[in-house]
């Protein structure tokens, strides 16, 4: 930690001496919720829920976040090292599937230690290693041993619209080199592994939210993904955009500078996307049946699992 450099960022702020860089968060560690969650994908959540960690802060700064209390970091109460393995096990014994760990990517180095504190003290669950996918291949390679699933995003593949949506122009070169990364892990280690009762236990599901008004977008990242993997990764094709009107507490600021984000995605464009998946193949894939978003299912952010 002499100078940060674990994201593409790589600010070089001594996160140490209590600076932050575009993360908003030193190398003290916050949390904004610790909890059993049903939301992820039926592998993932089983029937127990997913044990999700919620870090505070973000890599990227996508203007239509749902959890924009956290990923600015306006919320969160730091945890040292010991008590973040404590409450991997407290999760563990309120029956979680798995330990989740959401937007961790500025927090790798203490996860680490907190996994191996966890594990001497009789943590057993497979690790989730959620993310917007802004990462270095270099810092994923750290988790080697550590990380059981992979479940990143895949938001783009275009510079102009991640640069216009996430300030991160460069997303698509680093998202899939760490993705591949990632594969490779998972590929090593025998492939994916799914228990008896349809719980995954090792592999990667990489999602891809379609954005309203975007749907070539959307065939563009599929094509590139099923290019490189075919069916080797599992798919997550969401359809649970929620507009930025419906996010309690959002910036009025981006409602009005977004407008073209302001709606829900039809049923058409993603009916659209899945049938473009179809026909390239895609096999392996959870897909969202019903209608688009109605409501925002944000959890709340109140420190839920993270006092002692």
């Amino acid at each position: 930690m002499d100078g940060c450099t674990l994201c593409p960022r790589k600010c070089n702020v001594l996160r140490a001496e209590g600076k932050s860089g575009f993360c908003t968060q030193t190398f003290d560690i916050r949390l904004s919720r610790a909890a059993l969650h049903f939301y992820e994908e039926p592998c993932i959540s089983g029937k127990n829920g997913s044990g999700a960690v919620f870090f505070s802060g973000c890599t990227l700064r996508c203007i239509f976040c749902q959890n924009m209390p956290i990923s600015r970091g306006r919320s969160g109460i730091t945890v040292s090292v010991e008590r973040l393995s404590d409450i991997f096990l407290e999760l563990q014994d309120k029956g979680a599937e798995n330990i989740n760990l959401v937007t961790p990517t500025h927090y790798v180095l203490q996860i680490k230690q907190a996994l191996d504190l966890a594990k001497e003290k009789g943590l057993t669950l497979p690790v989730v290693y959620n993310t917007s996918c802004y990462e270095l291949p270099e810092t994923i390679k750290l988790l080697e041993d550590y990380v059981d699933i992979f479940l990143p995003d895949i938001k783009y593949v275009s510079y102009d619209l991640a640069e216009k949506f996430s300030s991160a122009g460069n997303y698509a070169e680093y998202a899939f080199a760490a993705l591949d990364e990632m594969v490779r892990q998972v590929r090593d280690k025998g492939g994916a592994c799914f228990d008896d009762r349809g719980l995954m236990k090792r592999g990667v599901i990489v999602r891809h939210l379609v954005l309203p008004g975007h749907v070539h977008e959307s065939f563009a990242v599929l094509d590139r993904l099923y290019e490189t993997y075919g069916n080797e990764i599992c798919y997550s094709i969401m359809n649970q955009y929620t507009p930025p009107q419906m996010v309690p507490g959002f910036d009025k600021e981006f409602r009005l500078k977004y407008d073209e984000l302001n709606r829900k995605l039809t049923k058409r464009e993603y009916e659209k996307c899945i049938d473009h998946a179809l026909e390239l193949g895609i096999t392996n894939a959870f897909i969202q049946e019903g209608m688009t978003a109605s409501e925002s299912f944000i959890p709340s952010f109140d420190g839920t699992g993270v006092r002692e």
